[in-house]
């Protein structure tokens, strides 16, 4: 679903905890930038809330996000929300978006880390831009199908990485029902760790295991840049 690479990194990703911090502090103040500040009326602040509690962010941290993404600091959000599209190492499509305050800055950046594969081209005609909500239940065996029906999700697969003994998706929905999605799967006993709009490719190219791996190598590298908010590709 366009950032499925990046689940068998994650656990890699998250032992550098400043900059797993700085990222989720970031999400909080864009969340609140894009809806109310209140987490009980924005589906998407509660869960960058949560994330930022359970990667040990302090309170007063969490709260000056919050304060800062709706203005109510002397200190105001300037960042801009910028997209990038390209290729990958082996032709594989690559939108990344960006939060940043200085795009002249951001760009040139960008552009050094495309050097292996394929800056400016454009790819976004091979996705789908919609919403991606990532849920689990407590119990192995759920009707995903049902599931996603009942929750008013399009489509749905299963996702990895979940606990044994539980059920995990990734439910797609369309863009303006990520709010109702999520909290229809939470009405029903999910538990949501992720809803957002995102990308999801059309097709996915297909790769060798050793060209995966240079993907993911140069996908990772995006992503560990400061300014990366979202990577998305398609690869499985």
């Amino acid at each position: 679903m366009g950032r499925q690479w990046l689940q068998k990194v994650r656990e890699e990703n998250a032992a550098k905890k400043g900059k797993v911090s700085t990222k989720l502090v970031r999400e909080i103040t864009v969340a609140a930038k894009s809806g109310t500040p209140d987490p009980a009326q924005n589906s998407r602040l509660a869960l960058a809330v949560e994330a930022a509690r359970k990667a040990s962010v302090s309170s007063a941290t969490i709260d000056r996000a919050i304060k800062k993404g709706t203005g109510l600091l002397d200190e105001k959000d300037h960042s801009e929300l910028v997209t990038f599209e390209g290729f990958a190492p082996h032709r594989v499509p690559v939108i990344v978006e960006c939060m940043t305050e200085n795009r002249n800055r951001t760009v040139p950046e960008m552009r050094v880390l495309f050097r292996d594969g394929q800056w400016g081209a454009k790819v976004g005609f091979l996705f789908h831009h919609v919403g991606l909500i990532e849920a689990t239940h407590p119990q192995a065996g759920q009707d995903l199908e049902g599931a996603a029906i009942e929750a008013g999700a399009q489509e749905v697969e299963a996702l990895e990485g979940v606990a044994a003994g539980q059920t995990g998706g990734r439910f797609i929905s369309d863009r303006g029902d990520v709010d109702v999605v999520t909290k229809a799967l939470q009405k029903a006993g999910w538990q949501v760790t992720a809803a957002e709009l995102g990308y999801v490719a059309k097709e996915y190219p297909d790769v060798t295991p050793e060209q995966r791996a240079e993907v993911v190598k140069f996908l990772t590298a995006l992503d560990d840049h400061d300014d990366v908010h979202r990577v998305y590709a398609a690869l499985r």
